[in-house]
């Protein structure tokens, strides 16, 4: 079973999510501030983190940029008591797979945990194969993309997210089936959730990030061909 991270620093609220993940069946652990999850994840062996935006000594979305500029790639789910647009999108922005506003029903987090780590876990189940598109080579079972021979870095769930449009070639994807298909709920989560990831994903892709174009009205289309220059 999945083992989680817990980085709060109200003890109140890591027993309650960890009293509700653990009767889920997930083995978890605590961290009372970022500096403390970093030197437990520096060890590896977790499945996913939640994360809380608000701690002293060091705050969340601190914690997540240091995770992610040394390459921890753990899925991360974000808590935090505020609800603004700009809070949400800046965790995104930041590497975030998900987001959760305080007060929050433990009943949704587990959820929105097991959305996560059904798309995450395990990566030995996933199709194998590699995926060529000109300049752009994504590898599934490696879980690698490369771009003019030079491999970027992408979070799990932007690795997901292009796989998934790569899949669909051609076809013009609605917000709600990415929804669906890459985040696994079709109730939690929001159309500007998919528009933060594509972005992010496009800024990755270099030469490449035209790929992936915009069909207004509807959401977005894998579509390599249409993005180079006709002979």
């Amino acid at each position: 079973m999945a083992k989680i991270l817990i980085v709060d620093d109200e003890p109140r609220i890591r027993e309650l999510i960890r009293e509700h993940l653990q009767y889920a069946g997930f083995t978890c652990e605590e961290a009372t501030d970022g500096s403390a999850a970093l030197a437990q994840l520096s060890g590896g062996g977790f499945d996913l983190v939640i994360l809380d935006i608000m701690m002293p000594f060091m705050d969340g979305m601190t914690c997540l940029r240091e995770m992610r500029s040394r390459k921890i790639l753990t899925p991360v789910i974000m808590l935090t008591a505020r609800s603004e647009e700009y809070d949400k999108l800046a965790g995104l922005e930041g590497g975030a797979d998900d987001y959760v506003v305080k007060p929050f029903s433990p009943r949704e987090l587990v959820a929105r945990v097991k959305a996560v780590l059904n798309r995450t876990m395990p990566r030995s189940e996933q199709a194998a194969g590699t995926m060529s598109f000109g300049a752009l080579s994504i590898d599934v079972a490696s879980h690698s993309v490369r771009v003019d021979g030079q491999e970027v870095s992408l979070t799990p769930k932007e690795f997901d997210l292009l796989v998934f449009l790569a899949s669909n070639k051609g076809l013009a994807l609605s917000r709600e089936k990415i929804l669906q298909k890459v985040w696994n709920y079709d109730y939690f989560g929001e159309d500007r959730t998919v528009d933060t990831h594509v972005k992010m994903l496009r800024s990755h892709l270099g030469s490449c990030r035209d790929d992936i174009s915009t069909v207004w009205g509807i959401g977005y289309k894998f579509d390599p061909d249409s993005a180079k220059p006709q002979p």
